[in-house]
């Protein structure tokens, strides 16, 4: 085709944008974790803790699959963002529904110590990993393009 990018440059072109959005979903978890830390890990019950840390070592997993260029790199970008945004959502931008599944920030008590950080923290979150699933998403569609050209 005319015009049309050699399979090689369309693959590295992908990749280097998702180890872009990779490296801003890094930051995400970052500044995500360190407004729990601010507000104190006794501000959530322990399975919203549980919860959280295994997502976090899934989407440290996942950094270091894309990073290396892993097989499951594509596969695991898709769930681990998709999902994470999701539970982030009914986590914290749900009211308080899920009881122990739930650290709402609506009408979140005093106590939780939930302030603008704590907002743009988990709203950077949500659209990081979102970001990522939709990059990851448009990776392995340009891989399967490139493959089956």
């Amino acid at each position: 085709m005319i015009g049309s990018p050699a399979p090689a440059r369309v693959q590295d072109s992908a990749g280097r944008q998702l180890r872009m959005v990779t490296a801003i979903f890094a930051v995400a978890l970052l500044v995500h974790g360190s407004d729990h830390l601010r507000r104190g890990m006794d501000t959530v019950s322990s399975t919203v803790m549980v919860l959280g840390t295994v997502q976090l070592i899934l989407a440290a997993v996942t950094i270091v699959l894309i990073y290396r260029n892993h097989r499951w790199a594509i596969p695991a970008a898709i769930g681990i963002g998709f999902v994470s945004a999701a539970g982030f959502i009914l986590v914290h931008l749900f009211p308080d529904w899920f009881g122990p599944f739930s650290d709402s920030f609506i009408n979140a008590p005093a106590s939780a110590r939930v302030n603008g950080f704590s907002w743009f923290a988990a709203i950077f979150e949500i659209a990081a990993d979102v970001l990522l699933g939709i990059v990851a998403l448009r990776v392995l569609r340009l891989a399967g393009r490139v493959q089956y050209a």
